[in-house]
C-alpha cells in the first residue's frame, strides 16, 4: 500500500464521531479523530438526557460524551484539536488540509453535525441548555405540566409542538407570519389542538431569567406591540444548519447542505462516509449518530480491506 499518515481520519468529535472511532480502533486501525474544540459536540450543552438506551436513570450530556470518549480512547482512538479547512479527494489517498499542517489517510469519516439556527437575541445563548431548546424529542418529558413557548411555523415546527402538546399544559407558539408553512394536516391538527396557541404575525424579541427561562418578549410585526409571556422553557424551530462548509464541493451536498450518502453512508466520493447530523437524514438524534457511526466505521473499514494498493 501508498504510504499513508492513517488508515482513518474521522472529522467532528461528537456522538458519531467517538462512536466511529470506537469501531474502527477496535478493528486495529490507525484512526485519528479531529474536533476543533472540546469532544461532545451540540450533547454539551443537554443538561440531562432520559432517552438513551442503557441508563435508566438518565445522565448529563457531558457524562455521556466522556463514557464514549473513554471507551474510544481504551481501544487505541487518538485524538486532536484541529480544525480541517478543506479537503484533496483527487486521488485515492485522500489528503486533509488542517489549521496548520496536511495529512493524508485511505479514508475519511465527515462527523461534523450542524447546529441550529439561532434567533439571535438576547438570553437566547445564555439560557440554551437551561431552558432554551432546539429538540421537544430529547426535552419535552421536563415540561409536563408546565407553559412552554415554541417558535416556527414550518413542519418541524409543527410536529415538535403536538409533540410538546402531550406533556405541557400550554404551548404559545409563536409565527411571524399570519399562516403557518406546515402541510395542511399538521396545520389543522395544530389549530385544533386545545393545549395550542398560536401567536401570529409576533416574534420574539428577548428571552428573560435568572437561572432558567422565565418568561419571553414577543413582538407583534404589524403593530408594533409587545407583551411578555411567562414560561418554563422555549423552544426554537426555525431551521438546521449543517457543518459542512469546509468541504467546498468536494462531495455531494443535498439543496439544504448535507451530505448525501448512500445505504452504506459512503458519500458520492469511494472512501469517503458521513455519519449523524451532518448527513441527509429524517432524524437527528444521539441514538441516530451512534448507528450511523458503526455503519460508516464498518464500510471503512471494509473499503480499506478491499484496497488494491
Amino acid at each position: 500500500m501508498h504510504p499513508v499518515d492513517h488508515d482513518i481520519v474521522i472529522i467532528g468529535g461528537g456522538p458519531a464521531g467517538l462512536t466511529a472511532g470506537l469501531y474502527a480502533s477496535r478493528a486495529m486501525l490507525n484512526t485519528l479523530m479531529i474536533e476543533k474544540a472540546a469532544p461532545g459536540g451540540q450533547i454539551l450543552l443537554t443538561d440531562w438526557m432520559e432517552n438513551y438506551p442503557g441508563f435508566p436513570e438518565g445522565l448529563a450530556g457531558a457524562d455521556l460524551v466522556q463514557k464514549m470518549r473513554d471507551q474510544a480512547i481504551k481501544f487505541g482512538l487518538r485524538t486532536e484539536i484541529n480544525e480541517v479547512v478543506a479537503l484533496d479527494l483527487s486521488q485515492p489517498v485522500k489528503k486533509l488540509h488542517l489549521s496548520d499542517k496536511t495529512m493524508t489517510a485511505r479514508s475519511i469519516i465527515i462527523a461534523t453535525g450542524a447546529h441550529p439556527r439561532r434567533l439571535g437575541i438576547p438570553g437566547e445563548k445564555r439560557f440554551f441548555g437551561k431552558g432554551v431548546s432546539t429538540c421537544a424529542t430529547c426535552d419535552a418529558p421536563f415540561y409536563k405540566d408546565r407553559v412552554v413557548v415554541a417558535v416556527g411555523g414550518g413542519d418541524t415546527a409543527v410536529q415538535e409542538s403536538l409533540y410538546l402538546a402531550k406533556f405541557a399544559k400550554k404551548v404559545y407558539l409563536v409565527h411571524r407570519r399570519d399562516r403557518l408553512r406546515a402541510t395542511k394536516i399538521l396545520q389543522e391538527r395544530a389549530i385544533k389542538n386545545t393545549k395550542i396557541e398560536i401567536i401570529w404575525n409576533s416574534v420574539l424579541e428577548e428571552i428573560n431569567g435568572f437561572f432558567n427561562v422565565e418568561s419571553v418578549t414577543v413582538k407583534n410585526v404589524k403593530t408594533s406591540s409587545v407583551k411578555t409571556i411567562q414560561t418554563d422553557g422555549c423552544f426554537i424551530w426555525i431551521g438546521i444548519l449543517p457543518n459542512s462548509g469546509f468541504l467546498n464541493g468536494d462531495v455531494q451536498l443535498d439543496q439544504n447542505g448535507f451530505v448525501a450518502t448512500d445505504a452504506n453512508l459512503e458519500t458520492t466520493i469511494p472512501g469517503v462516509f458521513a455519519a449523524g447530523d451532518v448527513r441527509t437524514t429524517p432524524l437527528r438524534q444521539v441514538a441516530t449518530a451512534v448507528g450511523d457511526a458503526v455503519i460508516a466505521a464498518v464500510g471503512a473499514e471494509q473499503y480499506i480491506e478491499n484496497l488494491p494498493y
